[in-house]
């Protein structure tokens, strides 16, 4: 391939990159659009753009849908999730890496099975489980299940990457004076920050827009989430556009703010976990 066919074979590249980026970038475009449209505007003509731009939409979808409380509660679940999900992970995989039993190696098999089965066919017991331990309808019952439910994918994902640690490093720090605990916060754990940072932001994404689990666990109107008080303007038999879009807006501009900001993480630590694993 000559100078000349590369340059427009690049160039057709491009131009067809940009154009599935327009295509995945369109439902933003319907969402955003909408959300300051009226109810009648909305039905007659979804895809134009607003003849009058309502920006009431938002102040009233977010008193109807208590959306400060929401966020709270939001922001309440997900920070304290992550942060167990992320601290247990590392730990018990910087376990399994340093002491590489027999056990250990069978322990780590199951936490693998476990990444691959469906939700969907271990939902009823959990919630039995969530009622024996009476936590259900609260916080703590809706963190511990995603504390369940993620830290197999996490501890997997921390195994590879610990493995790249030299043991010589935590080897000088006993020397020193550290005893494992110190050794793994203070020399371990600072090492991990692309696989930690790509973990949080992973966690964060899937809790922060998750709705099946929270909509089993919290009943009470004031726990619930940003996806339970969005759910709430689409009843049995009417569908309040004009406030869901403005809630969906509202509940999707905090994540989607925080994944830009923490993307460049992902990136770290995929290589590095592509190189080190």
């Amino acid at each position: 391939m000559n100078a000349k066919s590369k340059g427009r074979w690049n160039i057709g590249v491009e131009v067809l990159m940009i154009l599935l980026a327009l295509l995945f970038l369109s439902p933003f475009y319907f969402l955003i659009a909408n959300s300051v449209k009226s109810f009648g505007e909305i039905l007659s003509n979804a895809a134009s753009w607003p003849q009058e731009i309502m920006w009431s939409n938002y102040s009233n979808a977010w008193k109807l849908a208590r959306f400060s409380e929401a966020f709270r509660n939001s922001l309440i679940i997900t920070i304290i999730s992550v942060i167990l999900i992320s601290l247990f992970s590392a730990m018990a995989a910087y376990r399994m890496v340093r002491a590489d039993t027999r056990f250990n190696r069978v322990l780590l098999l199951l936490f693998v099975a476990a990444m691959v089965v469906p939700f969907q066919t271990i939902m009823i017991p959990i919630l039995k489980v969530v009622n024996v331990l009476g936590i259900n309808n609260s916080f703590a019952g809706l963190i511990t299940t995603n504390l369940g439910l993620s830290v197999p994918m996490a501890i997997f994902l921390f195994h590879g990457f610990i493995k790249s640690v030299p043991l010589e490093i935590e080897e000088a720090a006993t020397v020193d004076g550290c005893n494992p605990i110190s050794a793994f916060f203070r020399i371990v754990l600072p090492l991990l920050k692309p696989m930690l940072m790509t973990i949080i932001v992973l966690n964060a994404l899937g809790i922060w827009n998750d709705y099946l689990l929270p909509s089993l666990i919290l009943q009470a109107p004031e726990l619930r989430t940003i996806p339970l008080a969005t759910f709430s303007f689409f009843g049995q038999y009417t569908k309040q556009w004009d406030m869901a879009l403005p809630a969906l807006t509202l509940g999707v501009a905090p994540i989607v703010i925080f994944y830009l900001f923490m993307q460049r993480y992902i990136v770290e630590g995929i290589a590095a976990g592509s190189v080190k694993g």
